[in-house]
Formats: C-alpha cells, sequence, structure tokens
C-alpha cells in the first residue's frame, strides 16, 4: 500500500471535522455522520479528478482510503465479521454517492440538496450543505490531482 496518500486521506478526514457541518445537527453528530461526510468529500475528489489519465492513480488512492477506512473500524473495536459487513455497506455507500453526483453541475439547487438531505439526514441545514460541497468542488476544480498528491512530498 502506498503511504504517499496518508495526505490526501488526512485532508479528507480534517474536512469532515469541520465544526460547521454538524452546527444545525438535530441530534449529537456520531461516526456514522462523519463517515457519510467524509463518503461525500471524497467521492467530490473522484468525481472532479475521474479521467483515463489519473485511472491508476486514483484506484490506488480508493484502495488506500477504504484500507485506511477499515484499519479504522478495527480500531473502533468491531469484529471481523462485522468489519467486512460494514466495509461492504461503506463501499456501496460510496459507489450509491458516486452516482448521485456524477452530473452535480448538471442539476438544479433543488436537486442538488435533496441528493445531500438523502445522506446527511441528521442536518437541519440543507442551504449551508449545498454552499458547503459547491465552494469545496470549485476549490477541487481550482488545482489538478498531481498537486495533491505533490504536496505530500512537501510536508
Amino acid at each position: 500500500m502506498k503511504n504517499k496518500y496518508i495526505y490526501i486521506y488526512n485532508n479528507l478526514i480534517e474536512l469532515t471535522r469541520n465544526k460547521e457541518l454538524y452546527k444545525d445537527f438535530k441530534n449529537q453528530d456520531i461516526f456514522s455522520d462523519r463517515l457519510i461526510y467524509f463518503l461525500l468529500h471524497f467521492a467530490f475528489f473522484f468525481k472532479i479528478f475521474k479521467n483515463d489519465e489519473n485511472k491508476k492513480t486514483l484506484q490506488e488512492i480508493y484502495d488506500f482510503t477504504f484500507r485506511q477506512l477499515e484499519l479504522s473500524i478495527r480500531e473502533i473495536g468491531y469484529g471481523d465479521q462485522s468489519i467486512n459487513k460494514k466495509m461492504k455497506d461503506y463501499l456501496n455507500l460510496f459507489h450509491d454517492i458516486i452516482d448521485k453526483i456524477h452530473f452535480w453541475d448538471d442539476y438544479s439547487n433543488e436537486k442538488k440538496t435533496q441528493i445531500l438531505k438523502n445522506y446527511a439526514l441528521n442536518s437541519n441545514n440543507s442551504e449551508l450543505l449545498l454552499n458547503y460541497f459547491e465552494n469545496y468542488s470549485k476549490t477541487l476544480k481550482k488545482n489538478t490531482l498531481n498537486n495533491y498528491i505533490k504536496s505530500v512530498s512537501n510536508r
């Protein structure tokens, strides 16, 4: 496994910890909420950088990231059988998110808001989420995948 992608993974974790995302929650945020935000960030990352040129690198990042998630779940204390089931669920959720945001730029704000509401069930502020992920998407588009990977060696 290539550790050169740890910066990207840690950056996604840091984005997931943004307190603004949780400030209008119906209930206290829990691990599954944070995981959903992580997967949303990761899905946008994939959507922006997915092309033939990046295919191999994105596969390595994907493998690395889901391996790191599995290790994190193990640290929480889940057993082997439940980890396999959880990882399958998380992979399916990630691919569902990818499918839903594939044409993100073509959607109306109402459709985008509905997509985010379907995943962020505890959030009461869909406008904040929409603005947040619109800005995140714009930020990703300002850079190349290589810029994110090169920043690994600079840190």
